[in-house]
């Protein structure tokens, strides 16, 4: 059944990649359509990543600034609500390494908080984001919906678990969630430690390219406007209770991505390094998306196009993510994640 127009959204961590890119594709697509952003505005959130909603969209977007671990704070907003998309996550397997702790209370009990509101509130839909490495590292094949989940970092088994607690909300009390599982994103405004932005604003700079051991590890790259379009399709179409994966069929390992980006640029190979490789590294990752092909999306975008397209935007767009590397949260995370890897 189609959803209904004249809606309240509310997307948490909208400030993010691709929460924001999401809210843009929202409020350009429904014109009847209100969208609150609720945001904690951690390290990777960023106002500055929704200037543009603010100036287009005045009358029919907002910000409120909260955490979703905060019931109280969650429940001032959830009453003029209809319908929730749920971005807001740790989402870093390096630093779910160092921090598990943030992953379990924002991924589980967040997602936990989230349902709570919404259940007494009387959500019409909710969308839980989750991502394909929950399946675990998948040496040959694609994973299906059904597949067992065999997380093997605390970033994915938290998400694991937050999925899995939504499942059992809409068992248990009927709470409408559809789940998405989507394949690596990238695109416009992803925080610059993630891999396509990271080496695209190293090589910018010349600075040398951090390779985890031998850069064999695949995974599926999905544009982040395709994977929009197919969240949004999911609000329209996807069935309470169900999982869909969302991938794209653009299977590449690091090493690949690297050339990539320094070809692009037109920079030299002597600019990859080979460094240790980070603890419980998975070694691939692909979908059968066959299940949302069903409902009618398919990815839009040509891979070589719209990687050329991300490249160029973070050449065009220097003082937003030079903003962010000079800032304190992001030079600590590369002096202990990068910085000794690359002086070994």
């Amino acid at each position: 059944m189609a959803r209904a127009k004249n809606k309240t959204i509310l997307v948490t961590g909208g400030a993010g990649f691709i929460g924001s890119n999401f809210v843009r594709l929202v409020l350009r697509k429904s014109p009847t359509d209100r969208v609150i952003v609720f945001d904690a505005l951690t390290y990777a959130g960023n106002m500055d990543n929704l200037a543009d909603i603010k100036a287009d969209y005045p009358d029919r977007y907002r910000f409120v600034k909260g955490d979703i671990r905060d019931r109280q704070a969650v429940d001032q907003v959830m009453p003029e609500v209809d319908v929730v998309v749920n971005f807001a996550a740790e989402s870093s397997v390096d630093r779910s390494v160092e921090e598990p702790d943030r992953f379990v209370t924002t991924d589980v009990v967040g997602v936990y908080v989230l349902m709570e509101s919404a259940r007494t509130h009387g959500v019409e839909r909710f969308l839980q984001m989750s991502t394909d490495e929950v399946y675990g590292s998948v040496e040959t094949g694609a994973s299906k919906e059904a597949d067992p989940v065999e997380p093997r970092s605390p970033y994915s088994a938290s998400k694991a678990g937050g999925e899995l607690l939504a499942r059992a909300y809409f068992v248990t009390y009927g709470l409408p969630i559809v789940i998405a599982r989507p394949s690596n994103n990238f695109g416009p405004y992803q925080y610059p430690e993630k891999v396509v932005p990271y080496f695209a604003t190293n090589v910018i700079d010349d600075i040398p390219l951090p390779i985890y051991g031998d850069g064999r590890q695949s995974r599926d790259y999905l544009y982040v406007e395709d994977c929009c379009e197919a969240l949004w399709l999911l609000l329209e179409k996807g069935e309470p209770g169900e999982v869909y994966n969302v991938g794209a069929g653009n299977e590449r390992n690091t090493m690949q991505i690297a050339r990539s980006v320094l070809s692009a640029l037109g920079k030299p190979e002597s600019l990859i390094r080979h460094v240790t490789d980070r603890p419980g590294h998975d070694r691939r990752y692909y979908l059968d998306s066959s299940k949302i092909h069903s409902l009618g999306w398919r990815p839009r975008q040509n891979f070589e196009d719209a990687f050329a397209k991300t490249i160029e935007w973070y050449v065009q767009n220097e003082g937003w993510w030079r903003k962010i590397r000079n800032s304190k949260e992001f030079r600590d995370f590369e002096a202990k994640w990068f910085t000794p890897r690359l002086k070994e």
